[in-house]
């Protein structure tokens, strides 16, 4: 009798154990240490996981559009950040910066011929208006396009001469290219 009394205790202890035991330990580990299945996400996720459902609740948004496409241009994605900036110009067809930015993309990927044309296009948009082609020329200037850039500020200077606003910012230009006899 006393042999299956010990049986019987010893196998209460180990369900015992077993079913208790094991939730008290991982309850502890939770306590003491994150999860193993969190997974770390960078700043760059995050913003284009905040992004996507910026762009889920209003598909409507450009600028949405525009720094997804940023983002993606900055991973080298060419096609899906070319994709983004079409989008934003379809809601906002004069986004400076999703302009240059489309030139920018063409650039990098190789299509010369798409992005000059871009350009004439987007110039000739801004060519009515000295503030327009103020705002595409630092749109170029910012994706690094100095060359159009320079030209649109010549065209804003053309249509507006005398304005402080166009002739200082052409000024910051030509001190941003260390050029101070223009400047």
């Amino acid at each position: 009798m006393t042999g299956k009394m010990q049986f019987i205790g010893l196998t209460f202890l180990i369900c015992t154990l077993l079913l208790g035991g094991c939730n008290s330990l991982r309850r502890g580990l939770k306590a003491k240490s994150p999860q193993v299945d969190e997974v770390k996400r960078t700043p760059a996720e995050k913003n284009k996981a905040k992004l996507l459902k910026t762009i889920d609740r209003k598909f409507e948004n450009p600028q949405a559009h525009f720094e997804l496409g940023q983002l993606y241009q900055t991973d080298g994605l060419w096609t899906q950040a070319e994709n983004e900036y079409n989008i934003a110009l379809s809601f906002d067809p004069v986004h400076r910066e999703a302009q240059a930015a489309r030139v920018k993309v063409l650039l990098d990927s190789g299509d010369k011929a798409k992005a000059n044309l871009l350009i004439d296009i987007y110039m000739g948009q801004a060519s009515s208006s000295a503030m327009g082609s103020l705002r595409l020329a630092l749109a170029f200037q910012k994706q690094g396009l100095d060359e159009h850039a320079l030209a649109c500020y010549q065209q804003a200077l053309r249509l507006a001469p005398n304005s402080a606003k166009i002739n200082r910012q052409i000024g910051y230009y030509y001190l941003s290219r260390n050029n101070k006899v223009q400047a």
